[in-house]
């Protein structure tokens, strides 16, 4: 597929059939929908008392809890455990906030676990868009966004982030577990649509950071590297490059990767054509941090392994999540687009769900 693919709507829509780009430009019209949605919503006052934070779910499901995680890592009184699988901790009991989240109220893995934090009365809460997780809700009254998902036309709960990131956040704020107010939320929603005018297909390859570094990872395994707040996000990165793209990728976080990777980046010798690192970079990290991304860049030029990075902007760190899920999901798309796959149909996933039912 020729590179001038990214400067061409007309091809990009023909390629992207079921409209991927129509909820990458709806993220901002996800969170103001589920924060309309939340104006209804009533928690008890015994939720404040949770002593900790239990978020089920799979996949796109949960990438919300670990942006929650990494940007209010400072904030939260109370620790944040994602549990992608079919059971609850040992500890979960009635002191206990258990978050069920899953886009189609259907994945068998956290309504399993939730089963068995019902039984130890751990508080609930759920956040889908329908399927087994809204009748129950509706049946036990248990406090829960059940959102519609006009917003996100092309179906993907990885593409639905809007409404999991945000409508996460606001269960733990009703909770009074975080504190998020209107003016953030607002805040978060005008960067959102900032950096879509900087990532988005109407801004050329030229001009567009996006674009260019989708051009770079052609041929290549995807590494994102973060820190602190933007761990999260980069976690989201890797996710949304394994399913857009079909394209093998994952994420490490600093410090913890100076402990072990730098030794295992000598070996094999294809590492040098094979691997780009992508450094997601803040001058909000710590200064011991910021160091630490100087020095990893060193030993990735000394094992000639190519690095690309890109520093985020915005003024806060919870704007800069923001900034980095736009400029993420974006370098995802056209990394599909660029090799001529539609962004949408993940066979590989839909094949072994089909398996596991027989």
């Amino acid at each position: 597929m020729s590179k001038t693919i990214l400067d061409n709507l007309a091809e990009i829509k023909k390629l992207d059939s079921q409209n991927m780009l129509g909820s990458l430009q709806s993220l901002g019209k996800q969170i103001e929908q589920i924060n309309k949605l939340a104006a209804w919503l009533k928690v008890p006052a015994s939720y404040k008392k949770s002593q900790n934070i239990i978020v089920l779910g799979m996949g796109g499901s949960t990438l919300g809890a670990d942006v929650i995680r990494s940007v209010f890592f400072n904030e939260l009184k109370v620790p944040v455990i994602i549990i992608n699988g079919y059971h609850v901790p040992n500890f979960v009991n009635q002191n206990s906030l258990v978050i069920v989240s899953s886009y189609s109220g259907t994945t068998e893995e956290p309504i399993a676990a939730m089963g068995e934090a019902e039984k130890r009365k751990a508080k609930l809460m759920i956040i889908s868009s329908g399927g087994m997780l809204k009748k129950l809700a509706k049946s036990k009254k248990i406090p829960a966004l059940i959102f519609t998902t006009e917003n996100n036309p092309c179906g993907s709960p990885r593409m639905g982030l809007g409404y999991s990131i945000i409508g996460q956040i606001i269960l733990l704020s009703k909770a009074g577990l975080v504190k998020v107010s209107r003016a953030k939320l607002d805040a978060y929603i005008a960067t959102i649509h900032k950096f879509q005018t900087q990532f988005g297909p109407a801004n050329p390859t030229l001009s567009n950071p996006a674009k260019q570094l989708a051009r770079e990872t052609k041929a290549k395994s995807v590494w994102y590297v973060a820190a602190e707040h933007l761990s999260g996000n980069a976690h989201i990165a890797a996710n949304q490059m394994n399913e857009n793209a079909k394209r093998f990728a994952g994420f490490f976080v600093v410090p913890e990767l100076n402990h072990h990777l730098m030794e295992g980046m000598t070996k094999p010798e294809s590492n040098k054509k094979d691997l780009l690192f992508i450094l997601v970079e803040s001058s909000f990290y710590d200064k011991k941090i910021q160091q630490r991304f100087e020095i990893t860049k060193n030993i990735l030029n000394k094992n000639g392994i190519h690095y690309l990075t890109y520093v985020c902007k915005e003024k806060n760190k919870f704007l800069q999540t923001a900034e980095a899920l736009v400029w993420s999901s974006y370098v995802s798309y056209y990394s599909a687009l660029l090799e001529g796959i539609d962004p949408t149909a993940i066979p590989v996933v839909d094949f072994f769900k089909e398996q596991l039912k027989k």
